[in-house]
């Protein structure tokens, strides 16, 4: 390949990132709304599916809340039936936050029509490409905890 021809598609393979990027930010905000609930509320919601359980604290840092706003977003996903909040057994003041049994149905079901384009787009492409696109996005999301990870310590 052509040193002109790399640096074109090196490019445009850089471009679609950062349109992926946007237009995944622009579809988490269209979602959110969607659903009746804030971008961070949603945000919160996806930490909690990934991990399972978190405290207030650590979802306030996650998503950049006071105490005081993270409690009223605890708050509605709680009167949503999305979370619940139960006794931390390690921190007797503590409080741990749990996404309920019916959490992860109901947010499939709002992503539903995504992840059957999601799945329809992928399986468009032959098991060579589908190893490359694998390894590009597990390598892009490596490389954005580390860049989160650095800003955070740079704090």
């Amino acid at each position: 390949m052509q040193k002109s021809q790399k640096t074109e598609l090196k490019r445009r393979a850089l471009t679609a990132v950062r349109d992926y990027g946007v237009q995944l930010t622009l579809f988490r905000i269209a979602m959110s709304a969607w659903a009746g609930f804030s971008v961070n509320d949603m945000e919160c919601l996806r930490l909690l599916l990934l991990k399972g359980v978190s405290t207030p604290s650590e979802l306030a840092r996650h998503t950049g809340l006071t105490s005081g706003a993270t409690t009223a977003m605890l708050d509605r996903l709680e009167k949503a039936g999305l979370i619940e909040r139960r006794p931390n057994p390690d921190d007797r003041r503590g409080t741990l936050i749990h996404p309920t049994e019916s959490c992860a149905e109901k947010i499939a079901a709002w992503f539903e029509s995504a992840r059957k384009a999601q799945d329809a787009l992928i399986s468009s492409y032959p098991e060579e490409d589908l190893k490359v696109i694998a390894d590009v996005f597990e390598r892009f999301s490596i490389l954005w905890e580390q860049e989160r990870k650095r800003l955070q310590k740079d704090r």
